[in-house]
């Protein structure tokens, strides 16, 4: 049985791969387009590594708009004030949201349940505010603009292949299979199986001498750079950057992603996010009432698939 089910893991993750790698071929063919594959991608990976944090070390966490947002600032801002280079852009948006999520992490380790969630969710409004008022430097409730994704440079040559829409998925795509690899093999290692135990039961991994507020720490931390990464990508996606990028209501979109595809899944929160936007995309463009029916779909998933869409799709395969 245990066989049976790593072979058909295999193939659904082999299935999905394929799905991603030929997506700008058949999206239009079922009325889609490339840059909505951009985007599933970026909101996948936004979504999987709140899920790093919530799904696989149980810390709940109702703030990470505010590093997505800062990731897409810091990419912005770089690209308009500082270089004109895709990869700063990206490297500088990732450490902001990274270095904050770093720090202010450290002062809330210690808080569990819905206190650590209310108190995500006031830093991250004190980071929207703060955008919403700097006028000056983030553009505002207007946004951040004046800047676009640049050439990539080889060998002193410049390449200009991101304004390609088929070429800048594949882009997209080569970060997101990079940064989930890291996240694969840091669940495999030590680190990653002490998250889990900590996941299951706290008390008895802090009996068994495991430094409980450390690994947290480190969990959150890193979740806060691959969502910082997705943020400099979204960025990239809409030549753009504002304010709603750091909003609470981002951050409850992307528990959502993860609940809806499945928390104790690795690929749920992708599923999750690639139907949450293409139910979005395709309902805000026949009725101004779209959330009405998201919301729906939602409480539907929640009632009837309580591990999530690819956890009920697995238990099909395991049966």
């Amino acid at each position: 049985m245990n066989s049976r089910a790593g072979a058909a893991r295999q193939a659904g993750t082999a299935l999905l791969w394929a799905a991603l790698l030929l997506a700008p071929y058949w999206l239009p063919w079922v009325g889609g387009y490339t840059a909505l594959g951009a985007r599933v991608l970026v909101l996948g990976l936004a979504a999987m590594s709140l899920n790093f944090l919530l799904g696989f070390t149980g810390v709940v966490s109702f703030g990470h708009a505010a590093y997505f947002g800062l990731g897409a600032y810091g990419a912005g801002l770089t690209l308009k004030l500082l270089a004109h280079s895709t990869p700063l852009a990206l490297f500088f948006g990732t450490l902001a949201g990274g270095i904050a999520g770093a720090l202010l992490g450290a002062l809330i380790v210690h808080l569990r349940g819905v206190y650590f969630a209310m108190v995500t969710i006031a830093f991250g409004q004190v980071f929207y505010y703060i955008a919403f008022r700097w006028n000056s430097l983030t553009g505002g409730d207007d946004g951040l603009r004046g800047f676009a994704r640049q050439p990539l440079h080889f060998a002193g040559y410049a390449i200009d292949i991101l304004n390609n829409g088929h070429a800048f998925y594949y882009f997209v795509l080569v970060c997101f299979a990079v940064t989930v690899g890291v996240m694969a093999l840091i669940l495999r290692s030590p680190l990653g199986r002490t998250m889990l135990a900590i996941r299951e039961n706290e008390r008895r991994a802090r009996f068994l001498g495991i430094p409980v507020e450390r690994h947290i720490w480190v969990a959150f931390t890193l979740s806060c750079f691959f969502t910082s990464l997705a943020g400099a990508l979204y960025a990239m996606v809409n030549n753009f950057a504002d304010p709603m990028g750091l909003h609470w209501s981002l951050s409850g979109d992307l528990v959502i992603m993860a609940v809806m595809g499945g928390m104790r899944s690795f690929w749920g929160p992708l599923v999750g996010a690639a139907v949450f936007v293409v139910v979005q995309d395709f309902l805000s463009s026949i009725t101004t009432n779209w959330m009405s029916f998201v919301g729906l779909l939602i409480v539907l998933v929640v009632l009837f698939f309580p591990r999530g869409l690819l956890g009920l799709a697995q238990r099909r395969g395991e049966a």
